[in-house]
């Protein structure tokens, strides 16, 4: 029998992931957004000394490389809250690998208990 909604790990970790999809999505628009400018202020003629030393932190490559780390996060704990619940409705660990694309190894550690510093994903 499945689990009630409340208590399904799959479904909290989803909630999660859909929720760091919108800072994601959020995050990457302020950095378009961000990109423009400094495409006008280049074109404009000023140097680029000029713009990335008065460029307020993080700096566009940082923001978007933490947005994508932290969804990296949010989605590797779905992936693995899903291969568990499939191992517990009794898919193989081999037709699990499949249908993500991974090998039976990868499926495997999938499933197995989370270590300590994946027990909580960072906050953005």
């Amino acid at each position: 029998m499945p689990e009630s909604p409340e208590d399904d790990d799959v479904v909290r970790a989803l909630v999660e992931l859909r929720t760091q999809l919108e800072h994601t999505v959020a995050e990457l628009n302020a950095a378009a957004e961000r990109a423009d400018e400094l495409i006008a202020l280049r074109t404009a003629g000023r140097s680029w000394r000029e713009i990335v030393f008065q460029e307020e932190p993080p700096l566009i490559i940082e923001r978007i490389s933490r947005a994508l780390d932290t969804l990296g996060v949010a989605g590797s704990r779905f992936r693995r809250e899903e291969a568990r619940a499939l191992q517990r409705e009794n898919v193989s660990i081999t037709a699990i690998g499949k249908l993500f694309g991974v090998t039976r190894q990868r499926a495997s550690t999938l499933v197995q208990d989370r270590p300590e510093r994946d027990q909580d994903p960072p906050v953005a």
